[in-house]
């Protein structure tokens, strides 16, 4: 990995951390609480795909079961997400673009679902069966809810950042504008939210050349007006 990338998701998954620990995992939610370590790994292994996805998935997971106050065996979270880190990675389109929300919605669906079960199975393994008193159902259903509630305000920004640390040719292009293989996050952000914020500031770009151009081509025509007459 490289030393940027590795720089910006430790940053990341120290940030979710300290939010999971100090604000989600406090508000007594019925069933799950929002995981925002789950979304910030779906996030960036959208961007880098399966090696990086499973390699940050397993050291968010390993903070996530050494940081207080955690009650389960040490490693258990640390195997969860670096399966889904990996399935997560290999949802990543060829060309780096999902071309509608859809995508990143359903791989939030999919992340939620297996986590759950990934985590009750491998707790069924090492006999630490905590959660069995809220029950299966309840706890897929709230942590599906809770994740989707959360994830169009954490997955794109996650993403646009991790596209802009990698200095990614599909982000922007040489002049500064979007290229028609577009952030990988411009799907989820145009049809999840409704911002068109890369759009929007290549507009604006194109228009100011274009201003500039027509500015310039009158001072010419002006120029040579001038040099006429005087002849």
């Amino acid at each position: 990995m490289r030393f940027n990338r590795i720089l910006l998701s430790a940053t990341l998954v120290l940030v979710a951390l300290v939010v999971q620990v100090t604000i989600l995992g406090r508000l007594q939610l019925p069933g799950a609480v929002p995981d925002l370590m789950l979304l910030t790994v779906v996030a960036l292994s959208l961007v880098y795909g399966p090696t990086s996805g499973a390699l940050i998935g397993f050291g968010a997971g390993l903070f996530a079961d050494l940081a207080p106050p955690a009650d389960h065996a040490a490693g258990r979270y640390a195997l969860v997400l670096c399966v889904i880190g990996y399935a997560a990675g290999l949802a990543r389109p060829d060309n780096g673009r999902f071309r509608s929300a859809w995508g990143p919605m359903l791989t939030v669906v999919a992340a939620a679902v297996g986590s759950i079960l990934l985590y009750v199975a491998v707790g069924a393994l090492v006999g630490d069966t905590a959660e069995r008193h809220v029950g299966l159902g309840g706890l897929l259903f709230s942590a599906v809810l809770y994740d989707l509630l959360l994830a169009p305000f954490t997955v794109p920004f996650i993403m646009a950042l991790a596209r802009r640390a990698e200095n990614d040719p599909m982000a922007v292009d040489a002049g500064g504008g979007p290229t028609q293989g577009a952030d990988v996050s411009s799907g989820w952000l145009a049809g999840g939210t409704g911002l068109r914020i890369g759009s929007q500031r290549g507009g604006l770009r194109l228009k100011t050349a274009r201003g500039r151009a027509n500015r310039a081509g009158r001072i010419k025509g002006i120029k040579g007006v001038k040099s006429v007459k005087k002849l």
